[in-house]
């Protein structure tokens, strides 16, 4: 599965947009579909998932950065973010989360929009823009 991820982050005037491509998986678990991929980072390998079910979702980051975040619309959620400085704290507000997959084409995609406080300071609005497929052999 080819994954791209597209992040704008505003905060205030300053606006930084970043833009990655990874290869990873999408597969189905109970009454959640999951998306997986691993980014290299100069720190080393961070490994996402990003779990969608009907309500919600969660980002979860693993090894070089480790980080919890969870989603639901137009509510305020508290996750973590660990750092060698040790563990900040993390609220998400939902604005926008929509989640889409055409089983004919192998085709997805999220859309997610959140405020992200981080130890109670804002840090900014965070709007993901996920898009993947299935990589033809």
């Amino acid at each position: 599965m080819k994954i791209k991820v597209k992040t704008d982050i505003s905060n205030e005037s300053e606006k930084e947009t970043f833009e990655l491509t990874a290869f990873g998986q999408y597969y189905k678990k109970e009454n959640a579909v999951y998306l997986q991929y691993n980014e290299e980072m100069e720190e080393g390998t961070v490994k996402t998932i990003i779990k969608v079910s009907d309500q919600d979702g969660l980002i979860l980051r693993s090894g070089a950065v480790k980080m919890r975040l969870p989603f639901q619309i137009n509510k305020r959620l508290r996750g973590s973010y660990h750092t060698p400085y040790g563990v900040f704290e993390t609220h998400t507000l939902t604005k926008r989360f929509v989640h889409l997959f055409d089983e004919q084409t192998n085709m997805g995609s999220i859309d997610l929009l959140y405020e992200l406080t981080m130890q109670g300071a804002h840090a900014g609005t965070y709007h993901l823009s996920i898009t993947f497929k299935e990589e033809e052999e």
